[in-house]
């Protein structure tokens, strides 16, 4: 009993100190983040499918025009001053009152203007309903301005288990008032309440976790060099969001708030494991390549050890929501929405490009290049724009999907090339991470098309148990690699296994 004691003691030590080492900080670090991020995901799973069957795709349609106007400010106005600072070596205290008092202004400015242009925005897309629900939202931007800037510090220094409870607290505030009040309303105003319970909650814990106290105080010279790192990251957040919300604007306009409903739901799913993994890993790899920057052969291994583990778990999952998507529309979100199953299988192949060209993102930021990310996204963007509203007009929300996709296609090669000048890594040592997740994936194919063929995939039971199939399959697979040549997703407890480096 003893030793259960002590081992239990000892584990709730190593969950909430990170470790002095880099390898052991990065490690905890993953650990938490992932947790964060099923977390997070798990329930916001659970609230859309919930909010699903309680609300219409109209109303999540003329939320989304809300939170397309509100996500447009913040991208154009994304300063990228936090970025700076986990990025920026030595002590970084003293920019701290100086990045909070931007942070409060820019808040102020993004509330004036969601209240003033809302009638605009809503008379654009002919649904004035969305007007109030904007000026409601633009409350969320003036509380969240108040955040305290130490929160930076939990990616900095890779403190993400204070980073879990942050975030979490968001989540759970969201979840609990939108359900509620879903149940009550019966339409888009549950989604509005739930992000501003999100905001609400997040600042409150941010004062609460971090014991720094921030004070105003506005310094040109340090806001100056701050925004020589931060420009390239506001550029690239304007690129990436007319990526992400360019194809819903058209949506909007050219089909109407229904079928933007169905395109944002086809969205959320088709991206939402490949995607979320890499943005799982980005948050833990940005300050850890930022560590490397000037140790190339620790950077290269850091790097292609990241991609092989992307790919293992981005690759079979988005397969997978190609074969499973008309079972699991059916099942879980119900018959009004199945119109989106085309659109949501071609964006799983955007979901999975997206996985692949965000690794390079991290990376670019954490040598202290971030314009690289920014030129990648832009030939990504322009080529998204060419094809958008002709495939919209023509073919609808497939048509919308194929455009993003094209533009995923586009940024491969660059994301392909710099990647390999920056860790100075042969096409061969990128071949050989792709190969565990190849084959990994083949694995699950085979399986779920058995199980389909010999189960049927019409009840809930069977879904269930296909997809466990699936995943055994390719689990199996990746064992095979580890216990064979010790590469696959597998070997992640030795991710960035650089032990000397503190």
């Amino acid at each position: 009993m003893a030793r259960v004691v002590t081992r239990i003691k000892a584990l709730g030590h190593w969950l909430l100190t990170p470790g002095e080492t880099l390898y052991h900080r990065v490690v905890h670090a993953g650990f938490w983040v992932f947790s964060l991020r099923i977390a997070d995901r798990l329930f916001g799973l659970a609230r859309t499918i919930i909010l699903a069957r309680l609300l219409s795709p109209e109303d999540f349609g003329l939320f989304g025009i809300a939170t397309l106007a509100l996500s447009a400010l913040e991208a154009f106005s994304q300063i990228g001053f936090q970025a700076a600072l986990v990025q920026k070596k030595g002590d970084v205290k003293p920019y701290l009152d100086t990045a909070w008092t931007v942070q409060i202004l820019r808040g102020f400015a993004l509330a004036g203007i969601l209240t003033a242009s809302a009638p605009v925005v809503a008379g654009f897309f002919g649904e004035p309903r969305a007007a109030m629900l904007l000026r409601v939202l633009a409350l969320s931007e003036l509380a969240k301005g108040f955040t305290n800037i130490g929160v930076l510090f939990f990616q900095k220094e890779l403190e993400f288990h204070k980073r879990f409870v942050y975030m979490l607290s968001g989540t759970l505030a969201d979840f609990g008032v939108a359900v509620t009040a879903a149940v009550l309303m019966r339409n888009a105003w549950a989604l509005a309440f739930g992000l501003l319970a999100r905001s609400a909650a997040q600042v409150l814990t941010s004062y609460i976790l971090h014991q720094y106290r921030p004070r105003p105080r506005l310094d040109a010279s340090l806001a100056r060099e701050m925004y020589g790192f931060g420009r390239w990251i506001m550029a690239t957040n304007i690129v990436v969001f007319l990526i992400t919300n360019g194809d819903n604007a058209v949506v909007g306009k050219v089909l109407g708030a229904s079928a933007l409903g169905l395109y944002q739901m086809a969205f959320l799913f088709s991206n939402l494991m490949a995607t979320e993994i890499t943005h799982v890993l980005s948050q833990v790899t940005f300050p850890a390549y930022s560590a490397l920057q000037d140790n190339v052969a620790s950077l290269k291994r850091a790097f292609l050890q990241t991609l092989e583990v992307t790919m293992a778990l981005s690759l079979p999952l988005s397969v997978g929501i190609v074969m499973f998507a008309p079972e699991f529309v059916r099942l879980f979100l119900g018959e009004a929405w199945t119109p989106m199953v085309p659109a949501l299988q071609i964006l799983a192949v955007s979901g999975l490009i997206r996985s692949v060209v965000a690794i390079g993102g991290s990376l670019f930021k954490g040598v202290g290049r971030p314009e690289l990310d920014f030129w990648m996204n832009a030939a990504r963007l322009g080529a998204m724009a060419l094809l958008i509203y002709p495939l919209t007009k023509r073919y609808g929300l497939e048509g919308t999907a194929i455009a993003v996709v094209f533009g995923g296609f586009v940024a491969l090669p660059i994301w392909w090339i710099t990647s390999q000048s920056i860790t100075r890594a042969g096409y061969r040592a990128f071949l050989w991470s792709f190969l565990p997740s190849a084959v990994g994936t083949a694995a699950t194919s085979v399986a779920i098309v058995l199980g389909k063929t010999l189960l049927g995939a019409t009840t809930l039971i069977n879904f269930i148990l296909i997809a466990a199939i699936g995943v055994v399959a390719c689990t199996g697979v990746y064992l095979v690699f580890w216990i064979g040549c010790r590469t696959g997703p597998f070997r992640v407890l030795g991710l960035y296994e650089h032990r000397g480096h503190k």
